[in-house]
């Protein structure tokens, strides 16, 4: 099939990628002409592990190719992905004006009929506008289709080419059996694909960010909880994790969600739920509770420090997650910016992440030391936070940071480091949620 994907983000430069590695020719089209052009000349814009030799062995096979203009792009294209940002406007929303920008665009640009599918989170009722808008202005008959992503930065490549499901919103047989012939790859072993309205389409992707968000954040309000009564919350969620009902997954506390989904999906359904006079009550809770949580890890480090002025303060982890480098809505971020506030001198690390760290702290970046090694942020160090739980450093050598460091706090926002028990060693250590004994 000849595909077009209009974005080359997360969501677009995988997609089109992943639907290349299946032997279509893909054209992704994005109006950054320096990102197009890395792009053509092997260099991917954002770190996401096998993406890289994806993007690469299929350009070169040459089916996968990149270009600026939207007509050229779409030319021939029996399918035309819309993967742009929806990002939160200042009333919670999500703001459309890229998504209608390019509907607009297909309009005057498509000269043949095509299905255009929906990849970016919309809320619900965006594919009739859409719909109407390409009825109206455009030349030919286009039909517009949902296919919302689920896709884990840090693990999107295998999401996308092994998916739990496919969701499909479709209006008419002729939109539905093009995308049993776009799925179709997946469909060897496994029925995936799940077809249904385009508006029940809609509010799965919210509904399925919202749920994951909400247990996230019941967690940690039970870890503050734990911490009050004295009871261990890793205890507590392998207990109430191992009823089949409920199960174990995103039920770790840490220092609250972040990144470019959950925060942004959260807040889009509070509000549509406003503009239907439904009022959400446990989801506006769900977003409350995780931006007070973004505010632990500097309480428990100013409990530990006291006055935080003059203090050095080290900063393990500024990804809102491991194996990626997006810092959006990032609890380090909010950390970090807290510390600077109170007088604290910053060292930071992080594997991936530095780069989009500076630019999301903005000015405040050049009040922080960045550094290439973990180790060279605790040197002098009052402290040492642990923000986001990367491989390298599950298992650090304490005996050098008892070395290093001026004073032995340690607090360690994903509780990576509970069973190493570093207050054997003579650090005063803190978890999300549980209480632990001076040795």
């Amino acid at each position: 099939m000849r595909i077009a994907v209009v974005g080359t983000g997360y969501v677009g430069l995988v997609a089109g990628a992943g639907f290349a590695e299946f032997g279509n020719r893909v054209a992704c089209i994005d109006t950054d002409q320096k990102k197009i052009e890395r792009l053509k000349n092997g260099e991917i814009p954002i770190y996401e592990p096998g993406l890289e030799d994806l993007v690469k062995r299929n350009a070169k096979e040459d089916r996968l190719w990149f270009t600026t203009s939207l007509p050229e792009g779409v030319k021939d294209a029996e399918v035309v992905l819309i993967a742009v940002g929806t990002p939160q406007g200042e009333d919670g929303s999500a703001d459309m004006k890229y998504v209608m920008g390019v509907a607009d665009e297909l309009a005057r640009s498509l000269d043949h009929e095509a299905v255009v599918v929906l990849k970016s989170t919309v809320p619900v009722g965006t594919n009739d506008r859409v719909q109407a808008l390409l009825d109206q202005k455009g030349r030919v008959r286009a039909r517009v289709v949902n296919n919302p992503e689920f896709l884990k930065e840090g693990d999107a490549v295998h999401d996308f080419l092994r998916p739990d499901r496919v969701v499909v919103g479709a209006r008419d047989d002729v939109g539905r059996a093009v995308m049993q012939r776009l799925y179709a790859p997946l469909q060897m072993t496994n029925d995936r694909l799940m077809f249904m309205s385009p508006r029940s389409a809609e509010m799965t992707k919210y509904v399925a960010n919202a749920m994951l968000a909400t247990r996230i954040s019941f967690m940690n309000e039970i870890a503050r909880l734990c911490e009050a009564t004295g009871a261990d919350v890793n205890a507590v969620r392998r207990g109430a994790g191992s009823d089949s009902r409920i199960g174990p997954k995103f039920l770790f506390p840490g220092p609250g969600y972040g990144g470019s989904c959950f925060p942004k999906d959260v807040s889009a359904l509070i509000h549509l739920g406003r503009e239907h006079d439904v009022k959400l009550e446990v989801v506006s809770a769900v977003a409350e509770v995780n931006v007070k949580q973004k505010e632990v890890l500097f309480q428990k480090v100013a409990r530990q420090l006291g006055t935080l002025k003059d203090t050095r303060v080290a900063v393990w982890g500024l990804a809102f997650k491991p194996k990626t480098d997006d810092v959006r809505e990032a609890p380090a971020l909010v950390l970090i910016e807290m510390l600077l506030a109170a007088g604290a001198e910053v060292r930071a690390h992080d594997p991936e992440a530095r780069a989009q760290a500076r630019i999301g702290l903005g000015a405040k970046a050049d009040k922080v030391i960045f550094v290439d090694h973990p180790y060279d942020a605790t040197v002098g160090a009052d402290a040492l936070v642990l923000v986001t739980e990367w491989q390298e450093y599950r298992s650090p050598d304490f005996e050098r940071l008892k070395a290093q460091m001026r004073r032995h706090v340690i607090v360690d926002g994903r509780n990576v480091w509970q069973a190493l028990a570093p207050q054997r060693l003579g650090f005063k250590y803190e978890g999300i949620g549980i209480h632990v004994e001076s040795a």
